[in-house]
Order: C-alpha cells, then sequence, then structure tokens
C-alpha cells in the first residue's frame, strides 16, 4: 500500500537504531516487495541532520519527486533510511519554507525542542542537558563557566569512545593512526568558544537577529556543543553505514541479484552511504553509482594519501572501487556549513598546534575541509564538472566532483546552503549516475 505521504511508489522505508541494528520487519518486508514488485533500479537515499522521522520523509518525498517524470520507462523503487541523528531547532531542513522550521531565538539558549531532541538522542544524560541549558539561559560572565560548559559538551557527546574511528577528524586517517584528544574538547573551552564566535560573526547575522551581530563567547559555546552533537552524529552515520546499510544491501544482494542499487546521501547522509561501502560484503557488485549531496566529511576520506601527511590515507581510501559505477560528489561553494564551521571543528579537532592560528580571513579548507564543499581531493584521476555539464557527460567510474552551485545556493546564516538540496537538476545527476533511463 502506498504511503499517502510520499511522492513516489513503491517505497520502503529502512530504519536503524544508533548501533546499525536493522528494523528487521521493515527490512524483511522490503527484501520480499523488492522482487515482487520487479524492481530494476533501487534508489536509497539517507538523511543528515533530522532528528524524527517525518522531516527525513517529506525530504524524500521531495527529493523523488521528478524521478518517474526524468525516467518514465525505469522500473524503479525508492527507499528511505532513517537514523537516529538530530537537528538543533535553529537550523532549516532541507528544502522547508522558513516558516516550517524553527525561528532562531534572539540569543544563544537550549529551546526546549533542541532540548527534547538532545535528551532523544544522549538518553540518560538529563541532568548534563540540564546544566548546559542553565549556563545558556544565564550566560555568566566568568571564564570558569564557559569551562564548565565545556566539561558539561564533553561528558554529553562522551569524546572517547572505544574503537579506531573515535576522533571527530577521523576521516581524514586510515585506522591503526595514532592519534591525539581532540582540541575541541581537551583544550581550553573558552578559546574554542571565541573561535567559534569569531566564525560565526564571519558568516553574517540572519535578518532580524542580533545576536551573532556582537561578539558574545555564548554564542560561540552554542556553537561548540552544536559540533559537539554532529561529533556525535558522525560516528553514528559511521557505524549505521558500515553495520547496518552496508549488510542490507548485501542482503539484498543474496534476495535478488539482479536489482542495481543506488546510493544517495546528504550531508552526514553522505557519509553514512559511503561507510556502507565498507560494509558490503565480499565480491557484491549491486551498488552501480553513489551521489553524495553536500557530504559532511572529510575531502581526503577516499585518497590513500594525505597531501600533508603521505604515511596516512583516508578512512575510505579505496572504497570507491566497490561501485561499479561512479561515486558523484556535489559540492557547492554556498555552503558556508562545510566552508566555515566545518573546517574549523576538524581543526580544533585534530590540530595539535591548538586553535590560537586560525584566520577567519584565510581559506581553512585545503588541510582539514569538507567535500561537500570543495569536492573529492588527492584521488588521482578525479575529473571536475559544473553540473550543466555533469547531466550531459557523466564519467561512468571512479570519482567526480560536481559543482552544484548554480543550484545549491539559497539559505543565510551560519549554514548557508547546506540543505538546499531539492532541485530537480539533482534528481537528473542522481539518474545519469545510475544510467538509469
Amino acid at each position: 500500500m502506498a504511503d499517502p505521504a510520499m511522492s513516489v511508489t513503491p517505497y520502503w522505508e529502512l530504519t536503524f537504531d544508533a548501533d546499525g541494528d536493522p528494523d528487521t520487519g521493515r527490512r524483511g518486508q522490503m527484501l520480499a516487495e523488492v522482487v515482487d514488485r520487479g524492481v530494476e533500479d533501487l534508489v536509497v537515499f539517507s538523511h543528515g541532520w533530522n532528528s524524527d522521522r517525518s522531516g527525513a520523509t517529506r525530504l524524500y518525498s521531495r527529493f523523488f519527486a521528478p524521478f518517474p517524470e526524468l525516467a518514465p520507462a525505469a522500473r524503479l523503487g525508492y527507499v528511505g533510511v532513517v537514523w537516529p541523528s538530530m537537528r538543533f531547532c535553529d537550523e532549516p531542513i532541507p528544502d522547508f519554507p522558513r516558516s516550517v522550521a524553527a525561528e532562531m531565538p534572539p540569543r544563544p539558549v537550549l529551546d526546549k525542542d533542541t532540548r527534547h531532541a538532545l535528551l532523544e538522542t544522549f538518553p540518560g544524560r538529563a541532568t548534563v542537558i540540564d546544566q548546559l541549558a542553565r549556563l545558556l539561559d544565564q550566560q555568566p560572565r566568568e571564564e570558569a563557566e564557559l569551562e564548565e560548559f565545556g566539561r558539561l559538551v564533553r561528558m554529553l557527546v562522551e569524546v572517547v569512545p572505544p574503537g579506531p574511528q573515535a576522533l571527530f577528524a577521523a576521516d581524514t586517517l586510515a585506522e591503526g593512526v595514532p592519534q591525539d584528544e581532540p582540541e575541541i574538547f581537551s583544550g581550553s573551552a573558552v578559546a574554542v568558544c571565541e573561535e567559534f564566535t569569531r566564525a560565526l560573526a564571519h558568516l553574517g547575522s540572519p535578518d532580524g537577529v542580533q545576536g551573532f551581530a556582537i561578539p558574545n563567547p555564548w554564542d560561540g559555546a552554542h556553537e561548540l556543543l552544536r559540533q559537539g552533537t554532529y561529533y556525535a552524529m558522525k560516528r553514528r552515520a559511521g557505524t549505521v553505514g558500515e553495520r547496518g546499510l552496508g549488510r542490507v544491501v548485501g542482503q539484498l544482494a543474496q534476495a535478488a541479484p539482479g536489482v542495481r542499487v543506488h546510493l544517495v546521501g546528504h550531508s552526514f547522509g553522505a557519509r553514512l552511504v559511503s561507510f556502507a561501502l565498507r560494509g558490503l560484503p565480499q565480491g557484491v557488485r549491486t551498488v552501480k553509482s553513489v551521489t553524495l549531496l553536500q557530504g559532511a566529511f572529510s575531502h581526503y576520506a577516499f585518497a590513500a594519501r594525505l597531501p600533508h601527511d603521505p604515511r596516512a590515507g583516508g578512512v575510505l581510501q579505496g572504497q570507491q572501487n566497490r561501485v561499479d559505477g561512479p561515486l558523484v560528489c556535489c559540492h557547492s561553494r554556498h555552503d558556508s556549513a562545510l566552508g566555515t564551521l566545518y573546517p574549523l571543528a576538524s581543526r580544533m579537532a585534530g590540530d595539535a598546534q591548538g586553535v590560537a592560528a586560525f584566520d577567519i580571513g584565510r581559506t581553512l579548507g585545503a588541510k582539514w575541509g569538507a567535500l561537500g564543499h570543495d569536492g573529492v581531493r588527492a584521488v588521482p584521476g578525479t575529473p571536475s564538472l559544473e553540473l550543466a555539464e555533469a547531466l550531459t557527460r557523466l564519467p561512468v567510474k571512479g570519482c567526480v566532483n560536481v559543482d552544484a552551485a548554480a543550484v545549491v545556493r539559497r539559505g543565510g546564516p551560519p549554514a548557508g546552503a547546506h540543505s538546499d538540496i531539492c532541485h530537480r537538476e539533482l534528481a537528473r545527476l542522481v539518474l545519469a549516475a545510475g544510467r538509469i533511463h
């Protein structure tokens, strides 16, 4: 039965918990019905920073809507991945009118919706969340209180979990490479908050909001909490991709070996579908394309060698070879979340020199950039195309950078166009990557 909230059919939902374990009922239904419905091409989309199923469903419905008209002869099926992430309520949902998303408060506070999302995302941390909310509300002037705020953020997100993928900047380093504790959490919280405050001021002030216009270290403290939360969500996206989605795609390959799979991800969802490649069982070649929309992970993730450290490589080095087709990376210079805030957070997570050398007037992205801002780096032979060009002649194999700034351009500070992804042209790009007609 068709989902009335969905623009396309057949559509299935795959739900995973934080450990990558799937809802077995939904997984079983999808595996059985893909065969029964005669699906030949299955488009699997993962959201990024959405906190609930309804937001993810609306995103999928808007993005998938042009597909039937663009590929009328194709036997398409659609899957929406739902995983436990969260969204700060001052962030727009992809392609939602501003009135739908909560408006930013006039000062950095922890609004009730964001607090509720934190409680759901970090169960058992209610006391810590209450203390964070109190400090943001009171904004005491003592530096010791900012340091306490930093300690609480660290406690909330548990910054030193077991396993090799513990660090924020781990995408730029292969497993087994020693890494120091993140400066963003272990260093001076006052210095970190001041850096984020400067970055936010540089990005500009949203209409009618004065909080970012006057330097206030508690603006930076609020951003530290946001980035700390993303730190945890970034780890989780990799876990759900590798342990969850990758295994399900392998099960689908067994149940329906003729079905061609096309992975699509936005923001941390791009990280999730990329890590799914690591979780594919040996010999599975059913993934025919991967399309990354404003991917929020390192532009060196697929590199065999890092330009600044030839002894190390990206955590996903060579995984593009698991795709029997192209891995298309869409990027946009209008994405402020990835152009400024992401590399700043990554630099503070992995640079032992600390944050004091950060110059807001210089480009941060050379070492710590995200591939959704400037594309895949340090992978030899990766072509760079404009969107219009890619829609006419897309390579059939390997990494491909596509400058999508012509359409991914709407959005105010601090995130910019990070969530501006629901465009007919991007739907056409997914179809072109998968050679779906």
